[in-house]
């Protein structure tokens, strides 16, 4: 299931795939389709979550130039291009724990 941006949740790790965007990131768009597809594969929740809703912090700071921002379950494991291949292990992983 993908949440739409707008109705992003508003704390960090509430499903257990997110991907930090902003608008009109080129990057951002690529990624939050390879993570549709692969997010689907493995039936797992994913959500876009805009920047703007991060709370203000070092995190915030470093992402801004990082985005998109793979997270799974709240850790960020992937920035700028998001690989296919590495988030399908990364997914088959975290189902075996």
């Amino acid at each position: 299931m993908n949440l739409p941006a707008d109705a992003a949740p508003s704390s960090i790790g509430s499903v257990p795939v997110e991907v930090i965007t902003t608008p009109g990131c080129h990057l951002c768009i690529d990624g939050l389709a390879v993570v549709e597809r692969v997010a689907g594969e493995h039936g797992v929740d994913w959500a876009e979550l805009p920047l703007s809703s991060v709370p203000e912090g070092p995190e915030r700071d470093r992402w801004s130039v990082e985005v998109p921002v793979l997270l799974i379950d709240g850790v960020q494991r992937d920035f700028w291009q998001i690989d296919p291949r590495r988030l399908t292990r990364l997914l088959r992983e975290r189902n075996q724990g």
